[in-house]
């Protein structure tokens, strides 16, 4: 069975969010990121990323990682990516293009918008983004963002979704990128066909079920 290492309110909702979508079983270990610990290397504190046990599984200390029949992953769009194919069925590439094109949506996310839309996850987060200041960066931050989402924009013009006309794994890893920046409704106003698409595979049973369980979760 497939073992996932970390929590709900992480980067594991990639993962867990394609495990609803599959309906397959799988084994969840909560590890903690150590930021949310006042002293992750005490006695008896619960497993978390700098704890010994789970860097002798990823020396980096990042969650998710998956472990599969001895098969051990600790990035998590390489892990959906990964399950989705090995699982088979319409979420994964049915010939070598689909198998290309999914993976350069997950990396064009991945390099071209991820890193700008977490400061906007952040700012939210921190309270930020509700103060004049926050409004100031994020504006700044979707100035950044308006190429990479003019290239959703006319994607999403003409298609529902990233690849093959059918909700896929790549739907998944770009979605989980793009909602980063979701809290800032000025780019998505700018951007509607991407706001539908993101509205679309969001409104599946499987993110739903996710999320349910990632506002459920307890740290």
């Amino acid at each position: 069975m497939l073992k996932i290492y970390g929590v709900y309110k992480s980067r594991a909702t990639r993962i867990l969010w394609l495990m609803e979508e599959l309906g397959a079983p799988f084994e969840l270990v909560p590890v903690l990121q150590a930021y949310k610990l006042k002293d992750p290397m005490a006695d008896g504190v619960r497993l978390n990323t700098r704890s010994p046990e789970f860097l002798a599984i990823n020396p980096m200390g990042s969650i998710p990682t998956i472990e599969d029949d001895g098969l051990v992953l600790n990035e998590s769009l390489a892990q959906t990516l990964y399950v989705a194919k090995t699982s088979g069925g319409p979420l994964a590439p049915k010939d070598a293009a689909e198998d290309a094109l999914m993976l350069q949506w997950t990396l064009f996310g991945a390099t071209s918008i991820e890193t700008e839309a977490l400061k906007i996850a952040m700012a939210n987060n921190e309270g930020r983004l509700g103060t004049e200041a926050g409004q100031a960066e994020a504006k700044a931050v979707a100035r950044i963002l308006a190429r990479p989402f003019g290239v959703l924009e006319k994607h999403f013009a003409a298609h529902d979704y990233a690849v093959g006309e059918r909700f896929t794994v790549a739907d998944i890893n770009l979605a989980e990128i793009v909602r980063y920046a979701q809290a800032y409704q000025p780019l998505f106003d700018a951007h509607p066909k991407t706001a539908a698409w993101l509205a679309r595979v969001q409104a599946r049973p499987g993110f739903k079920a996710m999320w349910e369980k990632r506002l459920a979760e307890v740290e």
